[in-house]
């Protein structure tokens, strides 16, 4: 495995191209001067997500498959002649979405693309099935053919305005507001939207941009004389700047949150569209309602004030691992802004620190000038540093150097990685610290909190954070890496805390000397996956599994014989669940019968997405492929159903549930893979 190449990459590596590219989590200046970036290390983020996929166990040296596709062939796909372009079958194209059941076993024979034929049954129900209750339409499949984005604009616009596709408009318009960030951006979006409201449509159609539609690409007039006949006419005016404005209330809808972090720079189009609105109500007087929504929506992303500037800048958000304060770990999570505050420890090559306070999204060149200033009055630096470079370093030693153009950092660290600034010079010489080094053996808290509770408040909390992910971080994370407008950082921050409940798992069993009280751990985490599981967390859920998969705990013989046989049958069908044959079928069985709110395995959803992103173009010179952009917006249509009912939440106070939900929230664990297995062969030698 190449340096510093993490399990779940090496996981994706194998059936995509994409992580080829990204390079993973680089470990030291050489591979970073070879061209890692911010987006190849926010891809590797989710290679740190599941760190058991793959384990090399020092006793044997054999590589250990967790979860692993059945497959080394690439994957393949029905394309057009000669372009590379997804095309669905006929037999799906009608009966795809449209016929999904509840559960997600769609009707169509819609398959991923990413599957060999023996996986294809088992994944059919997650591409076809979306969400009656979350913006999904009636159609199955997407109405348009591979064209430009400003003319796929255009043929959203006619069928919004009732032109065309009319029995699937919902679906189309849903498709365009979660995808068109991969292959338009919202300014050009927008200025799109602004120049059809202001068109003067007397002399035809025009809705073209200046050119006539049939010359628009080679071998498209016939096409397009087909699909001018299927408008029944010309747009008048006022069908088209009705349209112009529906459209972008929704797209002002699907990304409010989003918007509002931006301020002026988003705001300037809701209040140009205004203006434009405003002078065209003498000609159009039944846009008066629409104005007056738009004048609202002016007000909603409005630049705040000088006083809320200020509020929000008392405010600092606790990160999962940054000062451990038990008044902010109490309090239910927000998703977090760019522009949110925090406090950071940034250590410098003797483990001393400074303590700066830092935007979530700085970019890294305003950090280390933050820590100069701090270390020009410090007593521990008489001497002012040179150049200065940050560094991620881990509990394992691996170090990551940031560039000084790298932005929101802090959500891509690992669970037990700490940023270190120095010298170029200091790099080599950089260590873990001490406590991330050593361990103390003692019993653990968990022996005196119930399996209940505690399960509990890991679902609460798993909630928590699944909610405040914005559905368009999933394709912002797979699609655009260190390009996108929009960071992942609630999403990223999932996926850290997926990885630390497996190391929690580990840590808790690891740190237990009395064998008695071991097998009590081990029946209390089975118990603890059995009520997540029943609560319908299966991030939790498959977490807990996969920490008690982990190679160092697996190894215990004697904890696991002095395991009742009820359990040990119990973990067994627990383990069937993680199977990862057949594409992971049995997860996908179960996780189909549910019904919402549920939490999923938010890793398998990022692979699902990134196999369908690699396996078929988004362009073909000029055009973008948007069956392509559909089958990724049904993907985000099941997320979307995952959330359509809310989580009923446990609110009691008791003094025990209080510190339960502290210790839930504020998880000790160890992370450095070599330190745990020298734990485990410490309270089992080998010779036993």
């Amino acid at each position: 495995m190449p340096a510093g190449m993490k399990p779940l990459e090496k996981f994706l590596k194998k059936q995509t191209t994409a992580l080829t590219r990204a390079g993973g989590f680089v470990g030291g200046v050489a591979d970073k001067a070879s061209g890692g970036t911010g987006a190849s290390r926010r891809r590797a983020s989710l290679s740190r997500v599941v760190p058991f996929f793959r384990e090399t166990s020092p006793e044997s040296g054999q590589a250990r498959e967790v979860f692993s596709p059945d497959s080394e062939d690439p994957p393949s796909w029905p394309s057009a002649t000669g372009t590379g372009l997804v095309t669905v079958p006929s037999s799906a194209n009608g009966s795809g979405s449209g016929s999904g059941s509840g559960s997600g076993s769609g009707g169509g024979d819609v398959r991923s693309p990413s599957l060999s034929s023996d996986e294809q049954s088992s994944e059919a129900s997650l591409i076809t099935e979306t969400s009656s209750s979350g913006g999904g339409g009636g159609g199955g499949g997407t109405p348009l053919h591979p064209d430009t984005p400003d003319n796929l604009t255009l043929a959203l616009l006619d069928s919004v305005a009732g032109k065309r596709y009319g029995h699937c408009t919902e679906t189309l318009l849903d498709d365009f507001m979660l995808t068109h960030p991969i292959f338009l951006t919202a300014d050009r979006f927008q200025q799109v939207l602004l120049q059809q409201f202001t068109l003067d449509t007397e002399g035809g159609r025009g809705g073209r941009l200046g050119e006539a539609e049939g010359e628009r690409r080679e071998g498209g007039g016939e096409r397009d004389g087909e699909m001018e006949g299927e408008t029944d006419g010309v747009l008048d005016g006022a069908e088209r700047k009705q349209a112009v404005l529906n459209v972008a209330f929704r797209y002002l809808d699907t990304y409010r949150e989003l918007l509002q972090e931006e301020g002026e720079r988003s705001n300037s189009f809701p209040k140009e569209l205004y203006l434009c609105a405003v002078q065209e109500l003498s000609r159009y007087p039944e846009l008066v309602e629409d104005v007056l929504k738009l004048q609202r929506w002016t007000e909603i992303l409005h630049c705040p004030s000088d006083e809320e500037k200020e509020s929000k800048r008392k405010q600092v958000r606790p990160l999962f691992r940054h000062f451990r304060r038990i008044d902010a770990c109490l309090q239910p999570r927000e998703a977090f802004r760019g522009s949110d505050e925090i406090f950071c420890r940034v250590y410098t090559p003797d483990h001393s620190y400074v303590t700066i306070r830092s935007r979530l999204s700085c970019r890294v060149g305003e950090i280390l000038a933050l820590v100069r200033e701090k270390l020009q009055y410090s007593e521990d630096q008489p001497v002012l540093p040179g150049n200065l470079i940050l560094v991620a370093v881990t509990s394992a030693g691996e170090k990551a150097v940031f560039r000084p153009s790298d932005e929101a950092v802090f959500t891509t660290l690992g669970v037990n990685t700490h940023l270190f600034a120095c010298e170029p010079s200091e790099l080599d010489s950089l260590l873990p610290l001490p406590e991330e080094i050593h361990w103390t053996p003692g019993d653990s808290k968990l022996h005196d909190m119930s399996a209940e509770e505690v399960a509990n408040q890991l679902v609460v909390f798993d909630w928590e954070l699944f909610s405040c992910v914005h559905e368009v971080e999933f394709v912002c994370y797979v699609f655009h890496g260190e390009q996108s407008r929009w960071r992942p950082l609630n999403l990223e921050l999932v996926l850290q805390r997926c990885s630390e409940v497996q190391h929690w798992v580990a840590t808790e069993i690891l740190q237990c000397q009395s064998l008695p009280k071991r097998i009590q751990l081990l029946r209390k985490f089975i118990k603890i996956a059995a009520l997540c599981k029943q609560q319908q967390d299966l991030l939790s859920f498959l977490a807990v599994v996969l920490g008690l998969d982990n190679p160092a705990v697996s190894r215990l013989r004697l904890t696991w014989e002095g395991l009742p046989g009820k359990f040990r049958k119990q973990f067994q069908q627990f383990e069937s669940i993680a199977d990862p044959s057949r594409n992971h079928k049995s997860y996908r069985d179960l996780i189909t019968s549910l019904r919402p709110p549920l939490i999923p395995f938010t890793p398998l959803l990022l692979k699902d997405l990134t196999f369908l992103h690699e396996s078929c173009k988004t362009f073909h010179g000029e055009l973008v492929n948007f069956e392509k952009m559909h089958k990724v917006a049904e993907m985000v249509r099941i997320i979307r159903r995952y959330r359509s009912t809310q989580l009923a939440m446990d609110t009691e106070t008791s003094p025990s549930h209080l510190q339960t939900k502290a210790y839930v929230r504020q998880l000790q664990v160890i992370d450095n893979q070599n330190l745990l297995f020298d734990m485990s062969c410490k309270l089992e030698p080998k010779d036993t």
